[in-house]
């Protein structure tokens, strides 16, 4: 009897804890993922950029940016696309998340297709991404992708 009381009490903290994470994602979901992939859609870098921390640990395969170099980049790579009239759709999707209160580290794939003058690029790639809540909302603290 002992034993399917504890066996009880752990499934429930358990689905507990899991209904928290479930219910944080769909937070980060909305404050964060959302408004990421909009701001990629419109071409906006200066939006983008407002969902990244202060101090980000950006990796790519070039390089290991710690200085927020991405974020000049970001806004002149999407004034250089919308002056090619180039048009940008964003899809992603999660491998794994693992997400308590304050943090949230983040796996998955990602597809982009570009589009200029009719002419279509498929690009696919891997994230890894750590989410801070800071002052209330959450912020990308460190940014890890590839394309494939």
């Amino acid at each position: 009897m002992k034993n399917s009381i504890l066996i009880v009490f752990l499934f429930s903290f358990a689905h507990g804890i899991s209904q928290e994470a479930r219910t944080i994602q769909k937070e980060i979901d909305q404050s964060l993922w959302k408004p990421f992939q909009q701001a990629f859609q419109d071409l906006d870098g200066a939006a983008l950029n407002t969902l990244y921390a202060e101090e980000v640990l950006r990796v790519t395969p070039e390089a290991i940016d710690t200085e927020n170099a991405f974020k000049e980049a970001n806004l002149e790579r999407f004034a250089t696309n919308k002056a090619n009239g180039t048009t940008i759709s964003l899809n992603f999707w999660f491998d794994s998340r693992h997400t308590n209160v304050h943090t949230s580290y983040e796996v998955g794939f990602y597809k982009i297709v570009f589009l200029t003058k009719g002419e279509e690029n498929v690009v696919y790639g891997q994230f890894h991404i750590v989410l801070k809540k800071i002052n209330g909302k959450w912020k990308i603290t460190q940014d890890w992708d590839t394309t494939a």
